[in-house]
């Protein structure tokens, strides 16, 4: 089968190649990749960030396809079914543990740039029928996530959701809190980007170049009570203004640090407004199917800001790694 191998913890360093076509095993799956879509953990291993099993090694951990084969023992698919397999198929639901989150489809399994890839059939979750392969490829991470962000909270009406910035996690985010009667602002240093935002629903912008103080702009926009949910993608020095801007009993749901892993907060405010502060590892395969259920039940549709030819996959992901340029998502067509 063709494939694109990353040869080294760098980000020039992928190869097209041919490798043997996987079997499925007892109670496996053989999936033919259609697509991929990217996440800045693809770059973090990528660029030597977040440790892979070896080099070289099948990249990207999100993907999606259609049944090829079946392995022994599998009824729960058929030879055509469109699916999306999860990134952690050893996590089927429950609680997290190191067990569960050890194997990781590009990092630690063969990922999502290869024709085919043998998986659990328990990891797979159906594609919603409205949406084409590429929309389905960005559902694993991003929106598993964001639907667990927003699921945190128990976004309703009545609640107010602040996302910061504009990447995967926080359109779905924006997708899923507007489907769920929730007042959403969106922060980003785009006014286009902002613009955009508001097409799919945002109630309220705010340019964080304009204003650096967003979070006291939140709390004005809320006369002063706050976002029930903030969803934390930057980290760094951002936190303190995401623990600024989150309501009185609210819940910061922190995902990412693309402005650093370390910050200096104040305890004050997370003891005196009795904040949840929510880490999180994407989720479970219940989670992603509940997250397809909900996708499916509302007929959102992932934004893809741009798709890449498999042979440009090392284009794919200096777009990603330079920040801030995409909106949604970015895929690859195999």
């Amino acid at each position: 089968m063709k494939a694109i191998e990353l040869t080294a913890p760098a980000l020039t360093a992928f190869r097209r190649t041919e490798l043997p076509e996987p079997k499925a095993g007892p109670g496996e799956v053989l999936v033919r990749l259609r697509a991929a879509a990217l996440n800045f953990l693809d770059v973090a291993v990528a660029t030597g960030k977040f440790p892979a099993a070896g080099f070289p090694m099948i990249p990207v951990a999100d993907g999606a396809g259609e049944v090829a084969a079946l392995g022994e023992g599998v009824a729960s698919h058929a030879i055509g079914d469109r699916v999306v397999p999860h990134f952690m198929p050893a996590w089927q639901g429950g609680a997290i543990t190191p067990r569960n989150v050890a194997a990781l489809r590009g990092v630690t399994l063969p990922g999502s740039l290869a024709e085919y890839v043998a998986v659990p059939a328990a990891s797979l979750v159906a594609l919603p029928s409205h949406l084409d392969f590429i929309q389905g490829a960005t559902l694993p991470i991003a929106a598993t996530t964001a639907w667990n962000a927003v699921r945190s909270a128990r976004a309703r009406p009545g609640s107010v959701v602040a996302l910061l910035g504009t990447g995967g996690v926080s359109i779905f985010a924006l997708q899923f809190a507007k489907a769920s009667g929730a007042t959403v602002i969106v922060t980003s240093s785009s006014d286009e980007k902002l613009e955009r935002a508001r097409r799919l629903g945002a109630d309220h912008v705010v340019n964080y170049r304009a204003t650096p103080a967003w979070d006291e702009e939140v709390l004005t926009l809320t006369g002063g009570r706050g976002a029930d949910l903030v969803v934390e993608t930057v980290g760094g020095a951002n936190f303190a203004r995401s623990l600024n801007a989150a309501a009185v009993g609210g819940t910061v749901f922190t995902v990412g640090f693309v402005g650093g892993t370390a910050a200096s907060i104040d305890l004050l405010p997370m003891i005196v407004k009795a904040l949840r502060v929510v880490g999180n590892n994407t989720g479970s395969v219940a989670d992603l199917a509940e997250a397809a259920r909900a996708i499916a039940a509302h007929r959102i549709v992932p934004v893809v800001d741009r798709v890449f030819d498999i042979g440009e996959t090392g284009a794919a992901y200096a777009e990603l790694a330079a920040g801030g340029r995409h909106f949604g998502k970015l895929a690859i067509a195999h």
